[in-house]
């Protein structure tokens, strides 16, 4: 049976990463391109704060194309619907049909993605949605996904979360208010090794400093990419 054809929303985090693999063994859907949206002024994923280099390192170790999206920093939401439009203009030019989401269960983003999609021709997908976050997040990490915390919210978690890898002792660790997958905001990661690899980046954290209102631990190779 032939494939649908899709692309996948790629935030470099561990629910996007664990989303293409979802879709990989269910066989349904053919990832053809991963999109990210990129802070266009620091070159960096928006949001997770990671680095281009590292994001496009990503996408070679997945087999899959990279789309990136620039965004100017600040950005009004009317930018970033602009940017997106095009990109789902171009996406739908070649031939796509579906965008995959790795939402878990804000029913406020799920609509959002629903509404700019209607009408376009792509159809949203949600792999993983609804599943139980605790359940989730020990899968994640038995599936032997690992990931760094790059970003924290520190009015929802402790600063020294940040720079921590995404593992069985950080889940044992999280306070019991805090979300396991940090769908809340809680907190972002960046993923550098899992089934979804071919194989694992060299990652290693780097200084952690204060902005925005977010504590980001920046995530840097260790070697040259």
């Amino acid at each position: 049976m032939e494939r649908k054809r899709a692309w996948l929303s790629w935030s470099s985090g561990k629910d996007s990463a664990w989303s293409l693999d979802v879709v990989r063994r269910q066989g349904e859907y053919e990832v053809e391109a991963l999109l990210t949206t990129v802070n266009a002024e620091y070159q960096r994923v928006a949001m997770h704060a990671v680095r281009e280099s590292l994001l496009r390192a990503q996408a070679e170790s997945t087999g899959l194309p990279l789309v990136t999206v620039p965004i100017p920093y600040p950005c009004p939401n009317a930018a970033y619907e602009e940017a997106m439009a095009a990109a789902l203009q171009r996406a739908r030019d070649e031939g796509i049909t579906y965008m995959i989401f790795g939402d878990l269960f804000l029913e406020d983003i799920r609509r959002y993605r629903e509404e700019k999609l209607a009408g376009t021709g792509i159809t949203p997908v949600f792999p993983i949605w609804g599943l139980d976050t605790r359940r989730l997040a020990n899968e994640m990490v038995e599936g032997g996904l690992r990931a760094l915390l790059t970003c924290v919210d520190p009015k929802k978690l402790d600063v020294s979360f940040a720079g921590r890898q995404f593992d069985a002792q950080l889940l044992a660790d999280l306070p019991a208010e805090i979300d396991p997958c940090g769908e809340n905001g809680e907190f972002h990661t960046f993923a550098f090794e899992g089934p979804m690899f071919r194989t694992p980046l060299d990652v290693e954290r780097g200084v952690v400093v204060e902005r925005d209102g977010f504590v980001f631990a920046d995530a840097l190779s260790g070697q040259p990419v």
